[in-house]
């Protein structure tokens, strides 16, 4: 079910200049990157690109949501790493993302990590939001 306006506790604001090819900054300045496409779709690659940005928030994302499950658990998930892999490519009416989630979960076995790398999948707010929209898989 989608929050409410009156739900919200912290509203995130991001401006883009001249899209894919431009510069991306927050409004309080903390992140403020040149964004140029990758050499693989033209671009000279110089600077970062929104798939990067992209999977660096799902994957900061699912981490957290891996702590959530993790503490539900009683799961010891000290020393973990999630790794997000965004790719883009052209598709019916344009293009579309494909994404890849896994996690080194040094502390727990191969069942368990799987166990709270599914269940993380279902709470975690990117997982949620690009339920249904775009192939995400967890490995």
């Amino acid at each position: 079910m989608p929050i409410q306006q009156s739900d919200v506790l912290y509203t995130a604001v991001a401006i883009a200049e001249n899209g894919r090819d431009g510069r991306v900054a927050t409004d309080d300045g903390r992140l403020d990157v040149v964004v140029d496409p990758p050499k693989e779709m033209g671009g000279n690659g110089a600077g970062t690109n929104p798939e990067q940005l992209f999977a660096a928030g799902y994957s900061a994302c699912f981490q957290g949501a891996l702590g959530v499950v993790a503490r539900e658990a009683k799961a010891d998930i000290a020393g973990s790493t999630v790794t997000a892999k965004v790719g883009i490519g052209r598709n019916d009416d344009g293009f579309g993302l494909i994404v890849e989630i896994s996690a080194q979960i040094p502390n727990v076995d191969t069942a368990t990590a799987r166990g709270l790398l599914e269940k993380a999948h279902q709470v975690c707010p990117y997982s949620k939001a690009t339920r249904g929209n775009i192939s995400v898989t967890l490995v």
